[in-house]
């Protein structure tokens, strides 16, 4: 079975599970309840990509096997996140590109594929000449991790985001991207040496980050 790694496509969304395919949290102006698939909108979804697309480029990766999305990561500039101006620690620069989205379907998680998923990211940003990259991280565990649209922040830690706005449940993290070697690395070789467990397909991703991934 064979692992690939492409860009996110408009035509991936029908083949994520509804939780994912239609969530427009991030996407959607007002505070929202913390938790994805608060709001649902497949229509806005669509001509939330399209505009995207169209104005700054691709906005996320996806892993797949065989014809299976193991997960998959969106990222973009924080002002094609409106949610993101409703948190306290909101970020200041609306052009810095933010990681709204990592998910990992629950089958394939602990193994490594979300740190695959943000390198793909950040090597990305970094060949587009990005400086810096944020993304929001959940301070406490959630109780039903599925439901969380942050990134655990142990895992961010680990990747080597710091703190750039604190706060007591939702810190915005920052990486440097300057500080990063460019990667030589084929990702593709990394992600078919992981080794996951026998899976069962159509399982929703799991969002959480606290452990490995």
């Amino acid at each position: 079975m064979a692992r690939k790694l492409r860009p996110l496509a408009l035509a991936d969304f029908d083949q994520l599970p509804m939780s994912c395919g239609s969530c427009v949290f991030w996407e959607s102006a007002g505070e929202r309840r913390r938790m994805c698939g608060s709001v649902c909108d497949p229509e806005l979804q669509e001509a939330w990509y399209r505009q995207v697309t169209d104005e700054w480029g691709e906005c996320g990766c996806v892993a797949r096997e065989d014809d299976e999305i193991l997960g998959f990561i969106k990222y973009a500039p924080s002002r094609y996140f409106p949610q993101s101006s409703t948190f306290p620690s909101a970020p200041e620069d609306p052009t810095v590109p933010m990681i709204a989205c990592l998910h990992i379907t629950a089958d394939a998680r602990h193994h490594g594929l979300g740190s695959v998923l943000l390198r793909a990211a950040l090597k990305d940003l970094l060949g587009r000449g990005e400086r810096k990259v944020e993304a929001f991280a959940a301070a406490q565990r959630p109780a039903v991790i599925e439901d969380s649209p942050m990134l655990g922040i142990d895992f961010l830690l680990r990747n080597g985001f710091t703190v750039s706005r604190p706060d007591a449940q939702f810190p915005l993290m920052r990486l440097d991207l300057r500080s990063l070697v460019s990667w030589s690395e084929n990702l593709e070789a990394v992600l078919n040496s992981l080794r996951f467990p026998t899976r069962v397909p159509s399982r929703a991703p799991a969002s959480w980050t606290g452990g490995r991934r």
